[in-house]
């Protein structure tokens, strides 16, 4: 037997904005005595406790920040956001699977951007 399962919907989150998403999943089954947490839960929430720098709104903030530059879609202004890059080398290796370079201003622009949410 063979189950297909379809996707309804699909978006782009922070781990910031998981992390939130996930502490009122703890919080719900905190207050339900008969269920458990499963194992995946608890490392899921640990991860994104352990690596959230920021809160949810500031991640969201600095997605619509990154998203209004030219070389930046959806996804790396996500990707950007979670790791929140120190210098141009990180910054690099975000871009490393794209088609096209940066050159050394784009790079900083995006930076700047990054370092006020830092």
């Amino acid at each position: 037997m063979t189950i297909f399962k379809e996707i309804v919907e699909q978006d782009y989150l922070t781990v910031a904005e998981a992390r939130e998403l996930l502490s009122d999943i703890e919080t719900e089954r905190a207050l339900d005595e008969d269920r458990e947490m499963r194992y995946e839960l608890a490392r899921a929430i640990e991860h994104v406790t352990r690596f959230a720098e920021m809160s949810g709104e500031d991640a969201r903030e600095l997605v619509a920040e990154l998203e209004e530059l030219d070389k930046v879609n959806r996804r790396t202004a996500h990707k950007i956001t979670d790791l929140l890059p120190g210098d141009r080398d990180e910054l690099r290796s975000v871009f490393s699977q794209s088609r096209y370079s940066l050159s050394g201003d784009e790079l900083d622009e995006i930076l700047d951007v990054v370092a006020k949410y830092a």
